[in-house]
């Protein structure tokens, strides 16, 4: 089993994460499962002794089934926010790489992919102009994707709800 870069301790949480941003027909893509009532962005933990794009290109290809090619780095986010681990609410700490991934021209995916507790999951191509109707995170995607952009942006936001 991959050690990923995250520390857990006294209810408080740090983890390092790369997450993609895959755009196609104006839509882009999240994923959702059967147990949390929101959709969350492509993406997951960084291994130790892995690099951000190693961890994305694994990410995206383990959650879609389809092998995306990185097109740039978008998105340095600090996310502080509230998560459980397990029964217990933990005061969460993360930094995420996003990459813009580029497109494939088709939404064809092969998703087979669970989340870390085991839950299937489903993949959801949502229209960027539909973003804001509903539950999704990171919670800066719709206003990113609407507007212009020259390197990279770094996001701090505060979800704690």
């Amino acid at each position: 089993m991959e050690h990923n870069c995250a520390i857990i301790n006294d209810k408080k949480a740090f983890r390092y994460r790369a997450a993609a941003i895959i755009v196609e027909d104006n839509e882009v893509l999240f994923a959702g499962n059967e147990v949390d009532n929101y959709y969350y962005s492509i993406g997951g933990a960084v291994h130790m002794g892995e690099n951000s794009e190693e961890a994305i290109k694994r990410e995206v290809y383990e959650e879609t089934g389809v092998e995306y090619e990185i097109d740039h780095l978008a998105v340095i986010h600090e996310n502080f926010f509230v998560g459980s681990s397990g029964l217990e609410e933990v005061d969460c700490h993360e930094i995420a790489f996003y990459y813009m991934m580029k497109p494939k021209g088709n939404k064809n995916l092969n998703s087979q992919s669970l989340t870390m507790g085991g839950v299937k999951e489903s993949m959801h191509w949502i229209p960027i102009n539909e973003l804001d109707k509903c539950k999704s995170y990171p919670t800066f995607m719709k206003e990113f994707l609407e507007s212009e952009h020259s390197g990279v942006e770094h996001i701090i936001t505060y979800e704690r709800d």
